[in-house]
């Protein structure tokens, strides 16, 4: 009996090792690097060899040594920010759970001797969780779900990256054009300042005139040292969401951000693309279905949490006679006399619906925030071609015009120099303007496939009370 007790426990750990998980060579990355070419068109790395490492710095190099746009910069964060990689770790991690969770529990082995008198009795004994064992085609459906949510995590973390690396190449950009601007108001204003004092000094204005130009003077230095310091922070953003070290921080940017498109993006279907493409849904739904399963088991399994079988082989030696051999089994299952599994039923139950209200809840904010970001989008595409076409061209006729005038001497210099700063202030706003446009365009892709900074409790994964344990929870 106890042989055959025995034997039987080994063809059923057999057979579950039979449909067991085994690890992937590239721990889990393939779905990421589809999704992140499928949605950003760019290629990722985990980095876990030296010779890895060396052919993702020998990438990066080469595009450092061009001038920086924005899809390179995304492409060597992607390439190079740790962050993103201890992010691909917890993704390796989560395949170790479910090559874990996929295996069948090891049967335990105990032999025990007693001796006295003469007489010693020796007992093997082989024990097997049967409940973990015939639980565990479930259990491993469950943790099969559990790592594609965290595939859609890593792949959620890059998408992120890359929307952060945008903005920050945006705010860059748009620093360096607003520090070139200022640079040369600076020295107009400059100019304009040492003029006034020696006019002053001959009488030829007044000292409201002459403080007017000195004020002004005095408020471009001010909002170009405020300028460089906005672009030096934000090119240093830039440097850590690339993961740069100090030999890398001499990458060059452009000094004015790309023209307008021709024409906006036109997207009447918004809010079904946000809905179908968003990772963070996609990761809430896989969040539900395994609840789903969990609560199933939980309730399949609610009076019965242990379940242990154990084939016994006993040898006795007495020295009076001849030595015999007994063989039995025991057998361990809980009486559910005072717990009959409610409490986990309901946990259970309240789990998966926490989580269907939240998905719910991420559906309609995932909707909400499509048409809002498209919204923004347009009436940023707007203000900043209003500019373009309206305000800087007529600003340009009111300069050549003043010019004219001041050249015929039917307009003062002063004439002149006020219209030059309302001017600086048109340019400036234009390039706000476009700055925000970019800025939107970013968010915009950011609403449609996910990648935004995490809503509170939305992309965090509800615990599951539900899963039956393998130890049978005892």
């Amino acid at each position: 009996m106890t042989h055959h007790l025995a034997r039987g426990l080994l063809v059923l750990t057999a057979f579950g090792l039979s449909g067991c998980m085994a690890f992937s060579p590239d721990g889990g990355m393939t779905t990421v690097s589809d999704l992140t070419s499928q949605t950003i068109n760019k290629d990722v790395a985990f980095v876990r060899s030296a010779e890895g490492a060396e052919a993702v710095n020998a990438a990066v190099r080469r595009l450092l040594a061009r001038t920086l746009t924005t899809e390179t910069a995304v492409q060597i964060a992607l390439l190079n920010n740790r962050g993103l990689q201890a992010a691909y770790n917890e993704l390796a991690l989560a395949e170790t759970d479910l090559v874990e969770q996929s295996l069948p529990p090891n049967p335990v082995f105990s032999i025990s001797r007693i001796s006295g008198n003469g007489a010693s009795e020796i007992e093997r004994q082989v024990v097997g969780d049967i409940l973990a064992l015939a639980t565990l085609p479930f259990r491993s459906d469950i943790a099969r779900d559990r790592f594609r949510q965290a595939q859609l995590r890593a792949a959620l973390a890059t998408l992120r990256l890359a929307a952060d690396v945008r903005g920050a190449y945006v705010r860059a950009v748009a620093g360096n054009e607003m520090v070139v601007l200022l640079t040369d108001a600076k020295a107009t204003a400059e100019s304009t300042a040492q003029l006034a004092v020696k006019l002053g000094e001959t009488g030829s204005i007044n000292k409201l005139d002459q403080a007017r130009e000195q004020v002004f003077y005095a408020e471009t230095a001010a909002d170009l040292a405020t300028a460089r310091q906005t672009a030096t922070s934000a090119r240093e953003k830039l440097a850590r969401l690339m993961g740069l070290w100090d030999g890398g921080l001499d990458f060059r940017l452009p000094n004015q951000m790309p023209p307008l498109p021709r024409r906006p993006r036109a997207l009447p279907s918004i809010e079904t693309d946000a809905v179908a493409h968003r990772i963070d849904l996609q990761i809430a739904r896989l969040e539900l279905t395994a609840l789903a399963k969990s609560l199933n088991l939980t309730e399949a399994t609610r009076f019965v949490t242990l379940l242990d079988l154990a084939g016994i082989s006993r040898r006795t030696q007495d020295p009076e006679g001849a030595p015999f051999r007994e063989r039995g089994f025991d057998v361990q299952f809980q009486i559910p006399i005072f717990d009959g599994g409610e409490v986990r039923v309901r946990q259970a139950a309240e789990t998966y619906n926490l989580a269907f209200n939240r998905l719910t809840e991420r559906a309609v904010n995932v909707r909400s925030e499509a048409r809002d970001a498209y919204r923004i989008y347009r009436s940023s595409y707007d203000i900043a071609s209003h500019y373009q076409r309206e305000i800087l061209p007529l600003r340009k006729i009111i300069t050549e015009e003043m010019q004219l005038r001041f050249s015929s001497m039917q307009v003062d210099i002063f004439a002149l120099l006020t219209e030059a700063r309302q001017r600086l202030a048109s340019l400036r706003g234009a390039i706000d303007a476009r700055q925000k446009f970019f800025l939107a365009q970013s968010d915009l892709q950011t609403a449609v496939n996910g990648g935004g900074a995490p809503a509170a409790g939305g992309d965090n994964s509800t615990t599951i009370a539900a899963a039956a344990p393998a130890d049978g929870g005892h």
